[in-house]
């Protein structure tokens, strides 16, 4: 299950994957970070798109067309904003993850990239959240064989050796 994770530090709008996930916020129409990069990349077709999806909540997800990405999909997902640990944000982030990987298994994706999902205006604790992103990911490919590869996007060499730390403790 190991070799199913890749780590790797750069710009998600730029991977050669079947789907992207997209932290987005929940109007689904943009917005700055990770969702700014990847509204920007796909072009004016994926607003327009976003528009007829009357938002997302926290926690599940939906998916639309990848328009100028190399990516065929983008699955937009709506984590939570950190507050204090203390009402269910784990649980709410744990979701993000588990709703867009059942996308990726209903719409046959076999390699998808995700981003830090909440980690950025969101707030949510680097080394808590990737715990939950690699925790949930080893969950489900031990239940569907056909995903042949899940990267991790990092943002900066931080997050970078965050994801990789994790990766190490939770697979070995």
């Amino acid at each position: 299950m190991r070799n199913k994770i890749e780590i790797v530090e750069g710009d998600i709008s730029v991977q050669k994957v079947d789907a992207v996930v997209n932290a987005a916020n929940s109007s689904l129409l943009g917005g700055g970070g990770v969702d700014g990069a990847i509204h920007r990349a796909a072009g004016p077709e994926l607003y327009e798109e976003c528009l007829k999806l009357n938002g997302c909540a926290t926690g599940e997800a939906k998916i639309t067309k990848g328009y100028k990405l190399p990516a065929k999909w983008i699955i937009h997902t709506v984590g939570p904003i950190w507050k204090d640990g203390n009402r269910g944000e784990d649980e709410k982030l744990a979701k993000c993850y588990r709703s867009c990987l059942l996308l990726a298994q209903l719409y046959s994706i076999r390699t998808l990239a995700f981003p830090s999902i909440s980690t950025g205006a969101y707030a949510f604790p680097m080394d808590r959240a990737c715990r939950i992103a690699i925790r949930e990911t080893k969950i489900f490919l031990g239940t569907d064989p056909n995903i042949e590869k899940i990267i991790f996007v990092c943002f900066g060499a931080k997050a970078f050796a965050i994801y990789n730390q994790t990766v190490d403790e939770l697979f070995n």
